[in-house]
């Protein structure tokens, strides 16, 4: 597709690009010099304030789908899309992460746990399923994916260049410095980072206010002049939200687990005290609502592209946003919210190399090596330059698949990602909230109802099961919402099954009557035979 940004923004863009690269590295510099292990690179070794750690928590969970990809769908599928991925799925997310965090985070400080799978691990006193979910977290590398060429779409538009040298250009750049900062460094750049997309936001929001000259009926008009199909709660000719199980049911318990991913819920880890989570989870929940609101922007797009063509070529769903932007705003504005789509890529991108590097190191690779293998003084210089290694090899497969999704991805890259991701977080779901929730949770209960989570996932989507796996691009929430109703049954129906188990062990080692018909009657007997001895003279 010929390029569309003017030689003016593509000077710019380069300027403004090799400025943001200087002060990104400054801070990467400033916390790697405060890193002292690993797990210093895991969870920081800094005091960070509630507000930086929530503005970091927001910018992680709101990536390039959010403010890049997401917008697509809202602009090919109309208001369905606005309602799965702009009402639904934020509003279920945001209140999982209240409800969930201090139980995890009161664990968590309690084991010393830097990872998810550490954290799932200590709670069930099980190496096994530690090592389980280090496996597993290899899923995430499909959002890796997913963030990568959300960002090469955005940058190759604006500088009007080919898409394999921006790739990799991204990928050396992000991957090197983050070899090296962690998440002290994380924290510093997920802060500017989400104070820049905030402002980016509201700038998007307000970008279309035009079309609401004649009022909300008006821009629903506009729409339906477009296409009617636009402005219904449904779609039945999309591949995603044909129906209210589509767009509510499976949004809601994909918005449910969603935050059972590790660069998220061990966000609060970072902070200091238990008396700061409150101030943290009010940041993020604030910063987050207008984040998820950018996707309504995709109806300004389909306004300004209503038949989907740019330059007499079809404009496909990944690079909808990144065009919009490039043709909509002037030079300067534009720049601005360049960097802010960009910002949403790399605050996630940042948070998923710090947490799965450190996850394979620590909890993949490590245990394959002789205990001694980082003892001694090197041992932290043998384990960073490790976890480094590890670092380079996503790299290199991140390029990898990344360009395969620019040649032969279907619909979207954010299918390719959702299937590895809801993978990961519906096998995940049932371990953390009962690791939270239920005191008592067998190890048994949750490692079944995690296996069956993958299973019934993985065999609804590639096996092509139910009505809604039979159109040329699959849904993956209804296998992940499928699988996390399953695992949910499945993890609850053991967890009783032991339970009864339990107490009868417990009872019958008591000695204890257990209640049945006639229970009642002995216990009237005894307790009269108890009285009877009680008033016979005492020898």
């Amino acid at each position: 597709m010929p390029g569309i940004a003017t030689p003016q923004q593509v000077t710019a863009t380069a300027i403004l690009l090799a400025c943001y690269a200087a002060v990104i590295l400054f801070f990467v510099v400033r916390g790697a010099l405060k890193i002292k292990s690993m797990s210093d690179y895991a969870v920081g070794s800094v005091r960070f304030s509630p507000v930086a750690v929530g503005l970091s928590l927001a910018a992680s969970m709101t990536s390039a789908a959010t403010f890049i990809i997401n917008p697509g769908f809202v602009a090919i599928n109309g208001l369905s899309a606005m309602l799965s991925f702009g009402v639904v799925m934020p509003l279920a997310s945001m209140v999982s992460l209240v409800v969930f965090t201090k139980g995890f985070r009161k664990h968590g400080q309690t084991v010393k746990a830097h990872t998810l799978a550490q954290w799932i691990g200590s709670r069930f006193q099980s190496a096994g399923l530690t090592r389980y979910f280090g496996w597993l977290s290899l899923l995430l590398i499909t959002f890796i994916v997913l963030i990568c060429v959300g960002l090469t779409q955005v940058l190759s538009n604006a500088l009007n260049a080919p898409p394999l040298p921006v790739l990799v250009s991204v990928v050396v750049f992000i991957f090197g410095y983050m070899m090296f900062g962690g998440a002290n460094s994380m924290v510093y750049t997920n802060t500017i980072q989400a104070s820049l997309k905030l402002l980016v936001a509201i700038v998007l929001l307000t970008s279309g206010y035009e079309h609401f000259s004649q009022g909300v009926h008006g821009f629903v008009a506009k729409l339906a002049t477009i296409d009617p199909a636009l402005t219904h709660a449904t779609n039945p000719g999309s591949y995603l939200f044909r129906d209210y199980f589509e767009i509510i049911i499976c949004q809601i318990v994909i918005g449910t687990a969603i935050v059972c991913q590790p660069h998220l819920i061990t966000k609060s880890l970072l902070l200091d005290s238990e008396k700061d989570v409150n101030r943290y989870l009010l940041t993020a929940v604030a910063v987050l609502m207008v984040f998820f609101s950018v996707v309504f922007v995709g109806l300004y797009a389909r306004m300004a592209f209503p038949g989907l063509m740019l330059n007499g070529q079809e404009l496909k769903m990944d690079k909808i946003m990144s065009a919009y932007v490039v043709r909509e705003f002037p030079v300067y504005v534009g720049l601005l919210v360049i960097m802010g789509l960009i910002s949403a890529g790399i605050s996630t991108l940042e948070s998923l190399i710090q947490s799965l590097s450190s996850t394979i190191t620590a909890d993949i690779i490590r245990p394959l090596l002789p205990a001694t293998a980082f003892a001694g003084p090197g041992g932290f210089g043998r384990e960073i330059l490790l976890n480094r290694a590890v670092i380079a090899a996503l790299g290199g497969v991140a390029i990898w698949l990344s360009y395969d999704q620019f040649i032969n991805a279907k619909l979207s890259v954010a299918i390719f990602a959702q299937t590895g991701v809801y993978a990961y977080f519906a096998a995940a779901f049932v371990p953390v909230s009962f690791g939270i929730f239920l005191r008592d949770a067998p190890r048994i209960a949750v490692t079944m109802a995690s296996v069956t989570a993958l299973l019934v996932h993985f065999a609804v989507y590639f096996g092509r099961l139910t009505p809604y796996m039979q159109a040329p691009v699959r849904n993956p929430g209804v296998s992940a919402a499928l699988g996390i109703m399953a695992s949910v049954a499945v993890g609850g129906a053991w967890y009783l099954a032991r339970r009864r188990v339990g107490v009868s062990e417990e009872t019958e080692a008591a000695g204890v009557v257990v209640e049945t018909p006639e229970t009642p009657v002995q216990l009237t007997i005894e307790r009269h035979a108890e009285l009877a001895e009680a008033s016979l003279p005492q020898q």
